[in-house]
């Protein structure tokens, strides 16, 4: 019997149609995430290729369980887009090692805050690529966001100016993270085109085990062996990585991306207070109004989703049968 108090990947086309489940399903994948980003920063400095192999492949055995407590695992290497998940794979890798490499070294709070560039990419990409709606009141968010992000880092890539340069430890971690939000932005977008045409549990299995062979492809260029408690950290974030990107694939399947995007904010609280409870990150005054602009955006993006939601519901309301 399926376990029915576990989400299930529904492939009707009454998934598309329930943005409430599909914003609960984003917070849920956003505090997995937060709780993995924890992992990897309590077991160091590993190089950024371990750390993407072990949250790769120590993710692909939670998948699979759920997948068969759920029924959902018969046919799941079926594909016709063989070469979209690879793609998606590359991409994804690349923006993992990223930001693995950018957490190590900032504070955690800083970490998150400029991963909110993402999001907002995101909007953006899903107005240009894939056609969605985004009126202008949203795409003023989207810019006033991105200053708050650059509000947050500015202090960091000043340092690039000082002692170090180029060599600057937190200076290439800001770097790191920032190209994170923006190659991820890509990744999700191939996912929103992916889910067209693929089950949500092949996307997120083909990802793990694809994103594992790029991880272990760097075996040859070093790795470091890691030590007690390390290993519980490596393994823990790929549980917890497994467990947000099935939440977030299936988020995308519920709710379009502009409105699901703001709602990555509610790890500013999360990583504030493990910033400061696991690792003494007191965030700095930068960080705290950079942030304060980039949910005050995303809240606004919020509203005016909102809006146009019971704009929608009316027109549909008083012409039934019309599309828009």
């Amino acid at each position: 019997m399926k376990n029915n108090t576990l989400p299930t990947f529904k492939d009707s086309q009454d998934a598309q149609n329930n943005p409430m489940l599909g914003i609960a399903l984003k917070v849920g994948s956003v505090c997995a995430f937060t709780g993995m980003a924890v992992c990897i920063k309590l077991a160091g400095q590993f190089p950024p290729g371990q750390l993407v192999f072990f949250r790769s492949f120590c993710a692909v055995l939670p998948i699979i369980a759920y997948l068969m407590a759920t029924g959902q695992f018969a046919g799941v290497f079926k594909t016709n887009q063989l070469g979209s998940h690879i793609m998606r794979g590359a991409v994804g890798v690349l923006a993992m090692g990223l930001g693995f490499y950018g957490l190590t070294r900032i504070p955690l709070p800083d970490a998150i805050a400029l991963s909110y560039a993402r999001p907002l990419v995101i909007v953006a990409l899903g107005a240009i690529i894939l056609g969605e709606t985004v009126g202008r009141y949203r795409w003023g968010a989207v810019l006033v966001g991105l200053l708050g992000v650059m509000i947050i880092s500015w202090p960091k890539l000043e340092l690039l100016r000082g002692e170090g340069g180029f060599g600057n430890q937190q200076a290439l971690g800001a770097m790191a993270t920032i190209g994170h939000a923006l190659i991820a932005s890509f990744a999700y977008i191939l996912v929103r085109k992916l889910i067209k045409s693929e089950r949500t549990p092949t996307i997120v299995l083909y990802f793990s085990l694809t994103a594992s062979l790029f991880g272990l492809a760097t075996l040859p260029f070093g790795w470091d062996m890691p030590q007690g408690w390390q290993w519980v950290a490596l393994i823990a974030s790929g549980f917890l990585g497994g467990l947000g990107q099935i939440l977030v694939t299936q988020s995308y399947r519920y709710a379009e991306t502009g409105t699901l995007a703001p709602f990555e904010y509610t790890s500013v609280v999360l990583s504030l207070v493990l910033g400061i409870w696991l690792f003494n990150e007191t965030p700095t005054s930068t960080t705290l109004v950079g942030s304060a602009i980039v949910v005050g955006a995303g809240i606004f993006i919020i509203y005016r989703e909102h809006k146009l939601g019971l704009k929608r519901a009316a027109i549909k309301k008083a012409s039934p049968g019309q599309g828009l």
